[in-house]
């Protein structure tokens, strides 16, 4: 059974049945932890393409999307698409420790769309596409306020607002359903992305620790319109 802070109160879900396989990854989307793994929770705007460019980083084990945020146990897409649960659209990640660290995943998420947007994210617009971080301990609460703070720093030097991201800790997650897992990886799926990147690089912010080289950030060019639809599926691959 999995902890009732993933699942909601019940400890179920039966949204999601039958893609019990990353699409892509080949990994379980709801086994246990590990001992050398941890996960976090991201909200960046439309799932679909968010969560296509954290699975295709080197070290993350797993990622699924689902809804978090908000008061309403088990919610279908269609209540989410409401505004009446409070919910936001997210990314679930988990990733071997001893192979990337969470500074890692915190620059993709700054960086893969507009945090500064509040109830909307490029052409999306409601509560449910806002930009959120949803932490599982102590170090990953510390360093996304870290983060936060100096890409803040950043973003008001290039001439940006003030960041509008949600950061809480330990907020149930609910995994939705089964079509939308690895949407962009399916076949007849529709390439859309609504990320709008700012451009702004997220740099050493206090307690960072990056572990994956630039050769991996390459792949990412945030200058690009839809930037993660233009790369293939495949994670990508350190260099030997």
């Amino acid at each position: 059974m999995l902890p009732n802070w993933l699942t909601g109160s019940t400890g179920t879900r039966e949204q999601g049945d039958g893609i019990e396989r990353h699409v892509v990854l080949g990994s379980p989307l709801r086994a246990p932890l590990m001992e050398d793994q941890e996960e976090i929770v991201f909200g960046c705007g439309c799932f679909w393409g968010a969560e296509k460019g954290f699975w295709r980083l080197p070290g993350v084990i797993s990622t699924s999307v689902g809804y978090a945020g908000g008061q309403t146990d088990q919610p279908s897409y269609d209540q989410v698409c409401s505004g009446r649960t409070g919910h936001t659209e997210v990314v679930r990640v988990v990733w071997s420790t001893p192979a990337i660290d969470v500074s890692d995943l915190l620059k993709l998420f700054w960086e893969c769309h507009d945090p500064t947007q509040g109830d909307r994210q490029g052409n999306d617009r409601g509560s449910q596409y806002r930009s959120a971080i949803y932490t599982t301990n102590a170090r990953q609460m510390q360093l996304a306020q870290a983060s936060r703070a100096w890409y803040q720093t950043a973003l008001s030097a290039a001439g940006h607002g003030d960041i509008t991201t949600e950061i809480a800790a330990d907020r149930p997650y609910y995994f939705a359903e089964g079509y939308h897992q690895q949407y962009l990886a399916r076949p007849g799926s529709r390439p859309y992305c609504s990320a709008m990147p700012t451009g702004v690089a997220l740099g050493d912010f206090d307690g960072a620790d990056y572990r994956l080289p630039d050769t991996v950030w390459s792949h990412y060019d945030w200058t690009i319109s839809h930037c993660v639809l233009r790369g293939d599926n495949s994670p990508i691959a350190l260099n030997p």
